[in-house]
C-alpha cells in the first residue's frame, strides 16, 4: 500500500524538466508583458557613483604613485623588477640592446639554440620542427615582433615556475594548503583573460611590465595545479619504502617524489607556456609588445591580411612549443638512443658556433629580409577576404541577418528589456532547480553584483550572446562527439585538429569571421562557438566512448537503430560528460565572447576596451571587469552544480 501511494505521488509529481519548461514559459509571457518597465539601463557615456569611484580611486593611485610607501617600496618595486627582467630577455633575443645596434644573440643563434633544446629533451623530429617552424616566422618577416612575444612570454612562465613549483609541491605535501589552494586556482582559471587586465593596469600602469604580470598570474594555475598532482600521485609504496629505509623529508622530496612527478611537472609545463602565450597576446591591449599589438592593430582597421600573417605566425609558435614540451614530457619513459649523445654533442658545438656567428655578422644577427613572404602572404589573404566580401556577401550577409533577427535579438530582448527583478527570478529559480539552495544563495550574491555594478542591461547583452554561442557550441559538440565516438578513423583525423585549435590564442580565432561577416555580434558569437568547440567536443566524445560496450550491444541486440542507440542509451548514459562540456563550454564562450569587444560585439567587452583608452571611462571599464567575473562564477557555479547532482543520481 506504501508502495502504491508512493508511486501515484511521484506520478502526480511533476518532473524537473517540467518544472523548468513552466518556469521558462511563465518568464517569457511576463517578459512581454513588461517589457521595457524596470530594465537598469544606462547610457553609454553615462557613469555611476561606482564608477566614478573607480576613477577616483585611479587619479589618487597616479597622483601618489610616487610619494606613497605602499607604491614606493612595494608596487613600484616589483614593476622595475618585473619590467627588467622582460627587458633582459628582449635585449638577448629581440630588441638592439648593450650599444649594438642588434639583440645579443641574433635569429641564427636563437633557432641553433632551440633546435638544441628539442634534440635535448625531445626529439630530432621536433627539432626539425623547430628549424621550419621559427624559419617560416622569419620569411613572414614578423621575427622581431615574434621574440618580443616569445621574451614576454619567456618571463612570465619563469616567473610561474618560480612562484607555481614550490606551492604545488606544498599543495602536494599538505592537504590543508591544497584545500586552500584549489578554490583559488578555479577562481583564476574561470576568469575571462579581459579581466585580468584592468586590476594591473591600476597598480602597475600599462607596458611591458603590467603584460608580464597578467601572462604570469594567467599561466600559474597549470604550474601549481600539476605540479601538486604529479607529487600526489606518488605511489605510497614508493614513499612508505623511503621512509623505512631513515629518508628524511627533504630526502623524500628530491630523492622520490620529484623524480616520479617530473613527466606530469613536464606536461605542467607545456600547459603554463600555451596560456602564456594566449595571454601575451591579448595583453596587447596594455601594450604588451609584439605579434599581440600587430593583431590588435590590424583588427582595429580592418585589415584582414595583416592580422592573418601575424595569425599565423602565433599559431606556428604556439604549435611549435605546444610540440616541444609535449615531446620533452613523453620522453622521459623511452630509452635513449646510442646516437643521442654524439648528436647532442654536435649540436652543442654548431648552436655555440652559431651565437658566435649572430654576434659577429649582421647577416646572422637580423632575419634577411630579402626572403620575405609575410606581404605575399597578407595581400593574397586580403584579397581573398575581399573576394569572399564581395562573392559570398549575399550568403553571409543572409546568415547573419537571418540569425541576428531571429535568433540573437529575441533572447537579447527579452533579456535586457525585461524587468531586472524578473530576470533576477528566474537565475535564482534556475540555479535552485537545476542545482540546490547553496547555488541559488552564491546566485542570489551574484545577481546583486550586477545590479550594484550599474551594467545590468549590458551584462544581459554579454549573458544573451553567451547562452546562445553555449548552445551552438553544445549542438556542434555532440554531433562531432559521437561521431568520433563510434568511427575511430574520424577520431584518428579530428582530434590532432581539435589539439591545434586549443593552442591558438583568442585573437586568431577573430581573424576569419572578421573577413566573412565585418565587424558585428554574430562575428563574436562565431568566433566564441569555434573557440569553446575544440573543448566541448572532447569531452563529449570521450563521455561517448566511455558508455559500457555492454549496454550497446544489448541495445543492437534488440534490433535498436543506431540513431536509436544514440538518442536512448549513448547520450543518456554520457549525461554527466554532456554538462561537464556544457560548463567548460560557457567558460570557453563567455572569454571569447568578451574578446569579441574588439569586433562589434559591444557590452561588457566594450566597455572594458573602452576603459583602457578614454580615462573618464576607466572605472567602468574596471566595473565590467569585475562584472565579466561575477557572470563567469554566476553560469560555472549553475552548471558545476548540475553536473554534480547528475553525478549524484
Amino acid at each position: 500500500m506504501t508502495v502504491l501511494t508512493a508511486s501515484r505521488a511521484a506520478l502526480a509529481r511533476p518532473g524537473r524538466g517540467r518544472v523548468i519548461a513552466a518556469v521558462l514559459v511563465v518568464f517569457v509571457v511576463l517578459g512581454a508583458i513588461l517589457r521595457g518597465v524596470n530594465t537598469l539601463s544606462l547610457v553609454p557615456s553615462d557613469t555611476t557613483a561606482l564608477h566614478r569611484w573607480f576613477n577616483d580611486v585611479n587619479h589618487w593611485v597616479s597622483a601618489n604613485r610616487n610619494d606613497s610607501p605602499l607604491f614606493l617600496y612595494f608596487f613600484n618595486e616589483i614593476r622595475a623588477f618585473v619590467d627588467g627582467l622582460t627587458t633582459l630577455f628582449q635585449n638577448l633575443i629581440s630588441q638592439p640592446s648593450f650599444g649594438r645596434p642588434v639583440p645579443v644573440i641574433g635569429w641564427l643563434g636563437v633557432v641553433a639554440i632551440l633546435t638544441l633544446l628539442a634534440l635535448a629533451f625531445a626529439t630530432l623530429r621536433v627539432a626539425l620542427l623547430v628549424v621550419a617552424g621559427f624559419l617560416f616566422i622569419g620569411l613572414q618577416g614578423l621575427w622581431e615582433e615574434s621574440m618580443d612575444t616569445l621574451a614576454l612570454t619567456l618571463s612570465a612562465v619563469l616567473l610561474a615556475l618560480v612562484i607555481g613549483v614550490p606551492l604545488g609541491i606544498w599543495a602536494g605535501l599538505s592537504d590543508r594548503v591544497n584545500a586552500v589552494v584549489t578554490p583559488v586556482l578555479d577562481f583564476l582559471q574561470t576568469m575571462p583573460t579581459f579581466v585580468y587586465l584592468a586590476p594591473f593596469t591600476l597598480l602597475f600602469l600599462i607596458g611591458p611590465a603590467s603584460a608580464t604580470l597578467v601572462t604570469l598570474v594567467y599561466a600559474l594555475p597549470p604550474a601549481v595545479r600539476y605540479t601538486a598532482h604529479g607529487i600526489r600521485s606518488v605511489p605510497r609504496a614508493s614513499v612508505e619504502a623511503s621512509e623505512s629505509l631513515g629518508a628524511t623529508g627533504f630526502q623524500r622530496l628530491v630523492g622520490v617524489l620529484l623524480p616520479m612527478s617530473a613527466r606530469t611537472i613536464v606536461l605542467g609545463l607545456n600547459q603554463t607556456i600555451m596560456a602564456a602565450l594566449s595571454m601575451a597576446t591579448v595583453a596587447a591591449l596594455i601594450d604588451a609588445p609584439g605579434l599581440g599589438k600587430t593583431i590588435l592593430k590590424a583588427l582595429q582597421t580592418l585589415d584582414v591580411g595583416v592580422s592573418f600573417n601575424a595569425g599565423l605566425a602565433i599559431v606556428v609558435m604556439a604549435i611549435v612549443l605546444d610540440r616541444l614540451t609535449t615531446a620533452a614530457a613523453a620522453r622521459r619513459s623511452r630509452r635513449p638512443s646510442r646516437f643521442r649523445l654524439p648528436l647532442l654533442g654536435v649540436a652543442g658545438l654548431g648552436a655555440i658556433f652559431a651565437v658566435y656567428l649572430s654576434r659577429t655578422y649582421v647577416w646572422a644577427a637580423e632575419f634577411p629580409s630579402d626572403y620575405n613572404i609575410g606581404d605575399d602572404i597578407a595581400r593574397h589573404s586580403g584579397s581573398f577576404a575581399d573576394w569572399l566580401t564581395s562573392n559570398l556577401s549575399d550568403v553571409t550577409g543572409w546568415l547573419k541577418d537571418t540569425a541576428t533577427a531571429l535568433l540573437l535579438d529575441p533572447l537579447q530582448t527579452l533579456l535586457v528589456e525585461s524587468p531586472w527583478w524578473l530576470v533576477a527570478a528566474l537565475l535564482l529559480a534556475l540555479a535552485y532547480l537545476l542545482g540546490n539552495l547553496r547555488v541559488t544563495v552564491v546566485t542570489a550574491v551574484c545577481v546583486a553584483g550586477l545590479v550594484f555594478s550599474g551594467l545590468w542591461q549590458d551584462s544581459m547583452t554579454t549573458l544573451a550572446a553567451t547562452l546562445l554561442a553555449t548552445a551552438a557550441t553544445m549542438l556542434l559538440g555532440v554531433a562531432i562527439g559521437v561521431w568520433m565516438a563510434r568511427s575511430r578513423r574520424a577520431d584518428l583525423v579530428i582530434r590532432p585538429v581539435l589539439d591545434a585549435l586549443q593552442v591558438m590564442p583568442p585573437f586568431v580565432y577573430l581573424v576569419p569571421f572578421l573577413a566573412l561577416f565585418a565587424a558585428s555580434r554574430f562575428t563574436a558569437v562565431l568566433a566564441a562557438v569555434l573557440y569553446a568547440a575544440p573543448v566541448a567536443i572532447k569531452i563529449v566524445a570521450d563521455g561517448i566512448t566511455a558508455v559500457p560496450a555492454t549496454a550497446v550491444e544489448a541495445a543492437t541486440a534488440s534490433g535498436s537503430s543506431s540513431w536509436q542507440t544514440i538518442w536512448k542509451v549513448q547520450l543518456p548514459m554520457a549525461r554527466q560528460s554532456l554538462v561537464l562540456a556544457a560548463n567548460q563550454g560557457i567558460c570557453y564562450v563567455l572569454a571569447m565572447i568578451v574578446v569579441g569587444g574588439l569586433v562589434g560585439a559591444g557590452a561588457l567587452g566594450y566597455d572594458v576596451v573602452a576603459g583602457f583608452s578614454q580615462g573618464e571611462l576607466f572605472g567602468k571599464g574596471l566595473t565590467a571587469g569585475f562584472a565579466i567575473v561575477i557572470l563567469g562564477i554566476m553560469l560555472n557555479r549553475i552548471t558545476q552544480a548540475a553536473a554534480d547532482r547528475r553525478r549524484s543520481i
